[in-house]
């Protein structure tokens, strides 16, 4: 281990979390001043996931995801993702936007998350449509010796309304520790190639530098899903349940800041029309896009 480019890879690390340090998951004003500091971090690759797909990739079933009266989530999340990539592209300089799947055709999750770090990728943003199960009712559907006869059936919940953004749950964070040791460590391009060339995963430095990884991406996700959350609500005017821990494998084994959006419930037959909307997905995507521009000044230290 060479430790002098350890350390300073480490103090590079901890600079980058005074940024996200006061956020939480409740978002703090964003604060601009007539100052330009530059961090030398730069954000570079986006990746865009479009959740699912229509097809089996050896798997012998298909992931199509949930399903409206007249659309799939599969489809749904490829048109709002090849649209997002555009926008991104066109919107933030130099900055590259890559998606998982760019047909119906399934990805595993386990092949998203390899494009996402052999990309090189400084964000992942994981497009999906909630639904709500069928709810189970009793019904009389008949008598028998003048008492009722019950039956259990199911009936469509379409109760669900609006956004949900999901980090990773801190149950994984093994996982997530895998990932940055393949992917930002052992066989990653990192920024000090001369720290790479020593990285001794037994070594208390390097466990050093492992935590510092996590608790960067932890707030860097956290902090970009409070960004988009935000312009979903008081730019587009949706209704949003917040931000929530989950265990989604894509998530915790793409080693960068990464967030979950899901983008409406697609049994509710308003947020289906909302979200096959030419108008709707114009919408999510520029607010997406808003949001990854803040995160973009933030991350590279650029008050306006």
């Amino acid at each position: 281990m060479k430790n002098k480019a350890l350390k300073r890879l480490i103090c590079g690390l901890s600079a980058l979390l005074v940024c996200f340090s006061l956020f939480s998951f409740k978002l703090a004003p964003i604060v601009r001043k007539d100052t330009v500091v530059n961090s030398g971090f730069k954000l570079k690759t986006i990746i865009i996931d479009p959740g699912h797909g229509g097809k089996p990739t050896g798997t012998g079933h298909f992931s199509h995801g949930a399903s409206g009266s007249f659309s799939t989530e599969r489809g749904v999340t490829l048109a709002i993702g090849l649209k997002l990539q555009k926008a991104i592209e066109k919107e933030l300089n130099n900055v590259k936007a890559v998606l998982t799947r760019t047909t119906e055709e399934d990805v595993s999750w386990e092949r998203r998350s390899e494009i996402a770090n052999e990309n090189k990728g400084n964000l992942f943003i994981s497009l999906h449509c909630n639904s709500l199960s069928d709810r189970r009712v009793r019904e009389v559907v008949g008598h028998r010796h003048g008492k009722p006869v019950y039956n259990t059936v199911s009936v469509p919940n379409r109760s669900g309304k609006g956004v949900l953004m999901l980090v990773y749950g801190l149950h994984r964070t093994k996982e997530e520790e895998k990932a940055i040791k393949q992917n930002q460590l052992e066989g990653g391009e990192s920024e000090d190639a001369e720290m790479n060339a020593g990285f001794d995963p037994n070594d208390p430095e390097s466990i050093i530098l492992i935590n510092q990884y996590k608790s960067k991406f932890r707030q860097g996700s956290i902090h970009l899903a409070n960004l988009i959350n935000t312009e979903f609500v008081e730019t587009d005017g949706r209704p949003s349940e917040g931000i929530r821990e989950q265990g989604v494998l894509v998530l915790c084994h793409s080693a960068m800041p990464a967030v979950l959006v899901e983008t409406g419930y697609i049994n509710n037959p308003d947020d289906e029309a909302y979200l096959n909307s030419e108008k709707g997905q114009d919408e999510i995507v520029s607010s997406i896009v808003r949001a990854l521009k803040y995160y973009k000044d933030e991350v590279e230290q650029v008050l306006k």
